[in-house]
């Protein structure tokens, strides 16, 4: 059995998967934040009870959200207690067993390039826009890491000036502690963000759905604004990578009003014969982590590897 274990800030998801990946069992616990060994001791209660359920040590891919550097220590300001931690080394120890790790947005990509939405293609670009908003790039269902394996942290890259100045927008700090990255106006968090300014009153992104969907005009401006910085984002990462096929998860590719403006307000900040890739939905959805994690499981067990 493979199994993708998918760290978040609030929750951990455990998937037990067969030989065709197929779910066989899955469930959620809280996660420990602030202590360590609250945290390992919480990942081995979950391990255990899959081995038991499957009466057999299954391989282990975790997903996690935050840098894995070279050295394999984590950068994670989700989970606090992760930082600067050899995650890896300490649950293989724990475990006894292998266990792969890599960044949750990567997984996701991974997951849908090799089992979702991007079969059949050779450049897939997967964008998560949830809480957050990341993604990672795929080669022929390989992960393109790079040299720090910073590869997909499009979040983290500063938002077109043009939008800055088209919609009059303040310069949003960012939890990486930077100023003027995408991810203040283009995750989930940054539509509210955006209609807060805008409406001049405390809102959170599905109020901003409801008032949108009544026409109010505070609402409409938050979208022009938000449909207008995320169409810049693709822009820029088509003129990088190419990609075949975009693959959108996270909460607000369930909004069909934002995939279906998308791929005008991305053209847009194209040059003339630049083509607009294809957008899907995640096949998998919020389970693509999972199921790329348990990928990464599979491949190091195997001596095999999804990196490019």
């Amino acid at each position: 059995m493979w199994y993708g274990l998918d760290i978040g800030g609030t929750k951990i998801e455990l998937a037990v998967l067969d030989a065709k990946f197929e779910l066989q069992h899955s469930w959620r616990v809280p996660t420990p934040q602030q202590s360590y060994d609250e945290f390992l001791q919480t990942v081995l209660q979950q391990i255990q009870k899959a081995d038991a359920l499957c009466q057999s040590p299954g391989t282990l891919g975790i997903a996690l959200p935050g840098v894995i550097r070279k050295d394999g220590t984590v950068l994670s300001s989700n989970v606090p207690c992760l930082t600067n931690k050899t995650v890896a080394k300490d649950l293989t120890a724990l475990l006894q067993r292998p266990v792969a790790i890599g960044n949750d947005c990567r997984c996701f990509a991974l997951s849908e390039a090799v089992l979702g939405a991007g079969q059949q293609h050779h450049k897939v670009l997967g964008f998560i826009l949830g809480t957050g908003a990341g993604g990672g790039f795929c080669l022929n269902g390989k992960l393109y890491q790079g040299a720090q394996r910073l590869a997909g942290e499009y979040g983290h890259q500063g938002l077109a000036a043009s939008v800055v100045q088209q919609f009059n927008l303040p310069l949003f700090s960012c939890g990486c502690g930077l100023t003027g990255c995408n991810e203040p106006y283009i995750s989930g968090t940054g539509l509210a963000r955006l209609y807060q300014y805008f409406s001049g009153q405390k809102a959170d992104t599905y109020q901003w759905l409801a008032d949108y969907r009544a026409e109010k005009p505070a609402a409409i401006r938050t979208f022009e604004a938000y449909i207008s910085a995320l169409g810049s984002v693709m822009a820029n990462q088509i003129l990088s990578l190419n990609p075949d096929l975009i693959v959108l998860g996270g909460g607000l590719s369930d909004i069909p009003e934002i995939i279906a403006a998308l791929p005008k307000a991305t053209a847009a900040y194209l040059f003339a014969g630049a083509a607009v890739p294809q957008f899907k939905k995640a096949q998998w959805g919020a389970a693509s982590g999972v199921r790329g994690a348990a990928l990464l499981g599979k491949a190091l067990t195997e001596g095999q590897s999804y990196e490019v």
